[in-house]
């Protein structure tokens, strides 16, 4: 089969292609499997818990009375979202291994790519990490714990939010190493819940830093 289009009409023969791709990774894919499940489960909680959090924490300072520092309350928030970021792997692993491989990608140059992909997804993810520091990776921000200028350094003069896509790249790359269908899936899954995060994130990071720059202001 082929994606199909009609004359003019290049957003016809997309959407086609599109549909004809999605159909045929749901055709190797069983949604009700339980361990798929679980990965969408952990995927989609991840954010939604350290949104939830750190927004609390913001309005709040709960966590940081807690633990009597904002740095040891961000220190632990920050440990949280690895164990679960690990638990989100291990659960897209799993849901990878217990379904059908596809032919097509089954061969050296689709692990080659895939390879690579996890290359630049770890590059983007580590030198993002080295920029940031734990406290600005882990949503300082929301501890009160602000950086004094926005980081411009690589990767964040390349693109926007480098770590969630770098990210996004490694399960990628993990997925077609895998010949998963399961795991390409999975990804787009990874990749929207990414855009909803950052559509969530960005405007009330902006706005903590815009609060911060009026007091500023207004002590000088």
């Amino acid at each position: 089969m082929s994606c199909w289009c009609l004359p003019g009409r290049p957003r016809l023969w997309t959407a086609g292609c599109d549909l004809y791709v999605m159909t045929r990774l749901l055709g190797y894919v069983d949604i009700s499997d339980p361990r798929f499940v679980a990965a969408v489960l952990a995927i989609t909680f991840n954010p939604l818990f350290w949104n939830v959090v750190a927004r609390w924490e913001q309005k709040t300072r709960k966590l940081s009375r807690a633990f009597r520092s904002p740095y040891l309350a961000c220190y632990s928030l920050g440990c949280a979202i690895l164990l679960l970021n690990f638990l989100r792997s291990h659960c897209f692993t799993q849901a990878m291994l217990s379904q059908p491989k596809m032919e097509s990608l089954d061969n050296p140059v689709a692990y080659c790519v895939g390879l690579a992909l996890l290359g630049v997804g770890t590059v983007f993810v580590l030198s993002s990490f080295f920029a940031l520091g734990f406290t600005g990776t882990f949503l300082g921000d929301y501890f009160g714990i602000l950086k004094e200028a926005r980081v411009t350094t690589f990767p964040f003069n390349l693109l926007d939010n480098p770590m969630y896509w770098g990210s996004t790249a490694n399960y990628l790359g993990w997925a077609i190493m895998h010949a998963s269908p399961a795991g390409l899936l999975l990804t787009v899954v990874v990749a929207l819940i990414y855009v909803v995060a950052v559509l969530y994130e960005e405007p009330f990071t902006a706005e903590i830093y815009r609060q911060k720059a009026s007091q500023s202001h207004k002590r000088s």
